[in-house]
């Protein structure tokens, strides 16, 4: 009897560590992996044929966009659209109305992205003439109303071109400003018989 006593506190201990042992691996395990995605940014949602009016903090306009489709981004809120029309509005609510080959807008309408060809056409009105801009990535600020490019540009203006490499333009206080290499050419005016 002393020996199955023996054999069986024996065989309760290596139980017991059996045990122990299952709930510390348990424990001590790394938590599961979770699935890493790959590819591209999976979109919120996507329109066809749209158009969208962006108002800033106070409700006033400050830029309509319309195009064939709009892809909303889900990881960071922003917008990307292809082959986009657009209309950027001054403090005076004087538009711009361009076109280019895509745009991005972040979340918050802050910032716009025209890539690729762009082209900016201002109606003229009481207080500025026409005025259009040919360039490429081009970041519009429609908030603030203002654009900035490295890329070489063009303004045409009634009686001039401007060409040069990089442009910075306050649409509010009606100024547009080539950075470099800026060239000239002044169209001839008519002489009244």
């Amino acid at each position: 009897m002393i020996m199955d006593r023996r054999t069986l506190m024996v065989m309760l201990a290596l139980a017991m560590i059996a045990a122990l042992s299952q709930i510390l691996l348990w424990l001590t395990r790394p938590p599961p992996l979770e699935p890493t995605f790959s590819g591209p940014p999976r979109s919120g949602y996507t329109l066809d044929n749209f158009s969208m009016n962006a108002l800033d903090e106070s409700g006033k306009l400050s830029f309509t966009v319309s195009g064939p489709r709009l892809t909303r981004r889900s990881e960071d809120g922003s917008i990307f659209v292809s082959t986009p029309d657009y209309v950027i509005v001054d403090k005076d609510a004087n538009p711009w109305i361009g076109k280019s080959d895509s745009a991005s807008v972040n979340k918050d309408g802050s910032t716009m992205k025209l890539e690729g060809h762009v082209e900016l056409q201002r109606q003229p009105g009481p207080d500025a003439g026409p005025a259009r801009i040919v360039t490429s990535n081009l970041i519009a600020h429609p908030r603030d109303s203002t654009l900035e490019t490295e890329a070489p540009a063009q303004i045409t203006q009634p009686g001039s071109i401007l060409r040069g490499t990089g442009l910075r333009g306050d649409l509010n206080s009606k100024v547009l400003e080539l950075l470099s290499d800026v060239h000239n050419t002044f169209e001839p005016t008519r002489r009244k018989p």
